[in-house]
């Protein structure tokens, strides 16, 4: 594609984004954002290749007319050097065309993101440490405008998770927040702790994408439904009436439990529609990778080996072992101030 080709797709982008009718859709208004983004990185790209070509076009033309050794070295220095800045140019712009070729029907088809955390290795602590960071990416969708609800909260008797599950009704929330499934792993000293010593825990996080309209089948034998009470902490029941939804997938053993719906069939459609994304999601990797994946290799056995990030209170410090960065202020981090960090995480694995 040409810059020019580029810039005439931008002007038609900010028409859009301009269009009060356009701007009351939310889900086109943020694809169209995203898009836009996407070409202005471009367009830059494409203007720094233009400045390189023209230094590379001097430098040549001094070359023909050169003929002082120190002179000729200096414009083949030159025509070098800018040569291995194009390249490295270039092949930004190809990553970004192979991230936007990347299984476009799914990119195009989500819509929000579901969250699942639990607690992994050390007990109680681990369920007040799932019960974080479960707080952790409320706050941050609220920092970003998501909407944002809770599809099922177990609580233990000292208000730690036992299961907790989050959805975030935006395209970018998936964009922003895929790369923290996994184990994170956190060390402090419990407030069960007398004699004061850093115990190590684990929690789990799942991310799934919201897909509109997953194309998945779902035979009614394979699945087992349960009805139960809403419960808030320590599995106290709530509600007096069964509107709470539990459904096993026998062919999976997947389990979504819903209890966000007033009714017994809204909790009941709303966890079929979680199932279907979470079985399309396995899909998807099935055919990305050509292998089979459980839902357990995207968050592990809770190993404390098998971490991608530390949650050091002792250090006030946080470090994702992926990229090997650390960062400090542990506390305005779990207060959801998470955009450093995600940031980091995007340019690392899809680097512009």
């Amino acid at each position: 594609m040409s810059l020019d080709e580029l810039k005439k797709q931008k002007e038609e982008l900010l028409k859009k984004l301009s269009n009060p009718e356009f701007l009351s859709n939310r889900e086109k208004f943020e694809e169209a954002s995203r898009e836009l983004k996407t070409i202005e990185e471009k367009i830059f790209l494409f203007k720094e290749i233009e400045k390189l070509d023209k230094k590379i076009n001097e430098a040549q033309e001094i070359l023909k007319e050169a003929n002082e050794t120190e002179l000729i070295d200096l414009a083949n220095e030159e025509i070098n050097k800018n040569l291995e800045k194009k390249q490295n140019i270039i092949e930004k712009l190809q990553k970004i065309e192979e991230k936007e070729s990347e299984n476009p029907d799914l990119k195009n088809n989500i819509s929000g993101v579901i969250l699942e955390i639990r607690p992994g290795t050390g007990g109680e602590e681990a369920a007040l440490f799932a019960s974080d960071l479960f707080r952790m990416y409320q706050k941050y969708a609220n920092q970003k405008n998501w909407p944002v609800r809770i599809i099922d909260l177990n609580l233990t008797s000292l208000n730690g998770l036992k299961e907790g599950v989050l959805e975030i009704k935006s395209a970018s929330a998936y964009e922003d927040l895929q790369y923290e499934a996994g184990v994170h792993r956190v060390q402090r000293i419990p407030v069960t702790e007398k004699s004061g010593r850093v115990h190590t825990s684990t929690a789990t996080v799942a991310v799934i994408p919201q897909v509109k309209n997953p194309e998945i089948e779902i035979k009614p034998s394979d699945l087992e439904i349960s009805f139960f009470r809403s419960s808030g902490p320590g599995g106290q029941n709530v509600q007096k009436v069964e509107t709470a939804v539990r459904i096993i997938h026998k062919p999976t053993g997947l389990i979504v439990s819903c209890q966000s719906e007033r009714s017994q069939s809204q909790n009941k459609e709303k966890a079929m529609e979680i199932l279907k994304n979470k079985l399309f999601d396995i899909e998807n990797k099935k055919r990305l990778t050509d292998e089979s994946l459980k839902r357990k290799s995207q968050i592990g056995t809770a190993e404390r080996a098998e971490k991608i990030r530390t949650y050091n209170f002792p250090q006030d410090r946080i470090t994702d072992h992926r990229v090997k960065k650390s960062w400090h202020n542990l506390e305005e981090i779990l207060a959801g101030n998470l955009d450093e960090i995600i940031e980091t995480l995007k340019k690392e694995f899809h680097p512009e």
